[in-house]
C-alpha cells in the first residue's frame, strides 16, 4: 500500500518528529511553507513578524498571532532583535508579501552570521513557492488588532 502525505502532512510530520522542538528543524530549514508557520505559529512553537508597510497591513491584514514590525520603519534592526529576544528561543518567522523582502533579510542576517530566523518565502498573497497565507486560508486579523496586540518593546 503507498503512503502519499499532502504538503501540510508532511509538515506535520517534520514537526512532529523533533525530539527537541525545531532546534534540528531551524539549523537546517531557513525557508519555510506558510503551512509549515500556520501550524507551528498556532502551536506557540515560532514567533512570526510580518516585514510590510502599514498600507499593505491595511489591505489585506496581519497573520493572526503575527507581530507587525515593518522593515520600513525606523529601528527596523532593533525591534528586530528585540523579538528575536522575546522569543525565547524560539524560531522568528519573517513574512512579507511574497517572499522578496523576507528572502532580502534573511541573507542578510545569514551573511552577518545571526541564526534563528525563518522565512515564510510564499508571503501573504502567495510566490512561486507556494499559494501564500490568505490563499491558505490562515486567520487575519486587523492591523489595529496586530499593532494592538504587538508587545510594548517591540513598538
Amino acid at each position: 500500500m503507498a503512503f502519499f502525505l499532502t504538503r501540510r502532512g508532511a509538515s506535520l510530520a517534520m514537526l512532529a518528529s523533533s525530539v527537541a522542538p525545531f532546534s534540528a528543524v531551524a539549523q537546517t530549514a531557513e525557508v519555510w511553507s506558510a503551512d509549515m508557520a500556520a501550524d507551528a505559529l498556532q502551536q506557540d512553537l515560532i514567533r512570526m513578524i510580518d516585514v510590510r508597510s502599514r498600507p499593505e497591513w491595511t489591505d489585506t491584514g496581519v497573520a493572526d498571532g503575527a507581530w507587525p514590525i515593518s522593515l520600513h520603519e525606523d529601528r527596523f534592526a532593533e525591534r528586530l532583535f528585540a523579538a528575536r529576544e522575546r522569543a525565547e528561543g524560539r524560531p522568528v518567522a519573517l513574512i512579507c508579501a511574497t517572499g522578496g523582502r523576507s528572502g532580502r533579510v534573511m541573507r542578510s542576517l545569514r551573511q552577518a552570521g545571526y541564526s534563528g530566523f525563518l522565512d515564510v518565502s510564499e508571503g501573504m498573497l502567495g510566490s512561486a513557492a507556494g499559494p501564500g497565507w490568505i490563499a491558505g486560508g490562515y486567520p487575519v486579523v486587523s492591523v489595529d488588532m496586530a499593532l494592538a496586540a504587538l508587545p510594548e518593546e517591540l513598538s
